[in-house]
């Protein structure tokens, strides 16, 4: 079995359920396995409080769950058009792995969740992949041959799957964002396991 490396951070609970989703797409494809992880929130306070463990869901990731995986699925909510503090800070840590070249060649996708439909979803999944892209990473988006792509009244872009919260995180996630959820973990972990072979 290989793992594909589901890392977000959440803050109201969305961008947890579409990595929950993709990690069903990846684990639909045979010898794959998701591993969902997450991080822990940025605090200006100078000593840490954050518990060093989780009290719920996902364990926090360590750089050698991306050093383990087969290909990464990477996601934040939107903060301004970009991807949320904790997960830039987590990333900005992976410098080991740059300079050892532990992620290249390896198969990366990329998603987020938004308040606003026009809230940043695609510069958000942009400015994802330009660390991926350092790292020496393949990006993997989504075909329009995922019709959902044509349909969609909601979220979703071929940069990677998006989801329109509203403005009081209260929109559920919708068919087309749940099909384009696990259509890009089953894209994902496809291509791991070619690439893999």
């Amino acid at each position: 079995m290989q793992d594909i490396l589901v890392l977000y951070y959440s803050h109201t609970g969305a961008v947890r359920q579409m990595a929950q989703l993709i990690a069903r797409g990846v684990e639909k494809v045979p010898g794959m396995r998701a591993r969902l992880r997450t991080v822990p929130r940025v605090s200006a306070v100078s000593e840490a409080v954050e518990p060093g463990v989780p009290d719920a869901g996902a364990p926090y990731a360590e750089l050698r769950d991306l050093q383990e995986c087969a290909g990464l699925a990477l996601g934040s909510p939107t903060r301004f058009g970009n991807m949320a503090a904790p997960l830039k800070y987590f990333l900005d840590s992976t410098s080991p792995l740059w300079l050892s070249g532990a992620l290249a060649g390896k198969p990366a996708a990329v998603f987020t969740s938004t308040a606003s439909l026009h809230g940043g979803q695609e510069t958000t999944l942009l400015s994802m992949m330009l660390p991926l892209l350092h790292h020496g990473m393949l990006i993997v988006g989504l075909p329009y041959a995922e019709q959902a792509l044509m349909a969609t009244r909601s979220g979703g872009t071929p940069y990677g799957p998006s989801h329109l919260a509203g403005v009081n995180a209260d929109l559920p996630v919708s068919e087309d964002e749940r099909g384009l959820c696990l259509a890009l973990g089953g894209r994902l972990a496809g291509i791991a396991a070619k690439l893999a072979s």
